[in-house]
């Protein structure tokens, strides 16, 4: 993440990762305060075991895109709320890559971080049974507790 302030977002994707029982590591690294710190992180990133990076910034929100340039393994984006533009501006900053340097895009603010997060699931599952059997489990519950769900009654008043 971008900063310390992103981590209040950032640590639904981390709780998500963990359910799943895969391992994450979260740091700071911020594109415009640490490009260096930015450019040997990404550039090493594979090497050091990782199958994918959710990146997540909020305002100019550089650290996907910046990511993705420096990295051939996938980067999902999420855009952190901004107070100013509450997110709009981390989410167009993420999303308008130019052609070449893909960076998945997420919802702003928690359910992009939960969904970055079971994007990443999917893409690892592929590999690995026993995590896709744990993401069709995941699944099936999703599916059966909006099935099983029931109004409340009309009330008086």
């Amino acid at each position: 993440m971008g900063s310390t302030s992103d981590w209040p977002t950032m640590e639904h994707a981390a709780r998500t990762l963990e359910d799943f029982g895969l391992a994450w590591e979260a740091e700071v690294v911020s594109a415009h305060r640490t490009p260096d710190k930015l450019y040997s992180y990404a550039e090493s990133a594979r090497s050091r075991g990782l199958k994918c990076i959710i990146a997540g910034a909020g305002g100019a929100a550089h650290l996907p895109g910046m990511t993705a340039a420096i990295t051939d393994l996938p980067v999902l984006g999420v855009p952190v709320e901004s107070k100013a533009l509450k997110g709009m501006d981390s989410l167009l900053s993420i999303v308008q890559m130019p052609g070449g340097i893909p960076t998945a895009t997420f919802a702003i603010g928690k359910a992009g971080a939960i969904n970055a997060a079971l994007f990443a699931v999917s893409m690892i599952a592929g590999e690995d049974p026993a995590l896709l059997e744990k993401l069709e489990a995941f699944r099936r519950n999703q599916r059966d507790t909006v099935k099983a769900a029931e109004l409340p009654p009309l009330t008086d008043a």
